[in-house]
């Protein structure tokens, strides 16, 4: 093998790890998120990890955050709970790096 071909099999390996991280990072970010929602809909222990669980698999029907918002927005207005997207937005930038943080711990 040649350098170039020693300095592409890095780069691609580092590339595999930061997407692994990310998508890491942006599952726990849904499951908090998931649990952040599922508090002010009343929702504790197992009925909170389920709620979370079920915006952590709504993440997967398109890319971005429009799916989970949708699916958020949706639920708290049917408990008369409404958020602004502008809330929902902040929060999930909040848990990004709370959820960056633990992925990088180990948690």
């Amino acid at each position: 093998m040649t350098g170039f071909d020693d300095r592409r099999d890095v780069f691609e390996k580092q590339f595999a790890h930061d997407q692994d991280l990310r998508f890491k990072a942006t599952a726990r970010r849904n499951k908090l998120f998931g649990l952040w929602v599922a508090s002010r809909l009343g929702k504790t222990g197992d009925e909170a990890e389920a709620y979370a669980k079920s915006v952590v698999l709504a993440d997967f029907e398109e890319a971005g955050d429009a799916d989970i918002l949708r699916k958020v927005v949706k639920d708290l207005d049917d408990a008369g709970q409404s958020a602004g997207e502008a809330e929902l937005r902040a929060k999930l930038a909040d848990l990004t790096e709370r959820a960056i943080q633990e992925v990088k711990e180990g948690r």
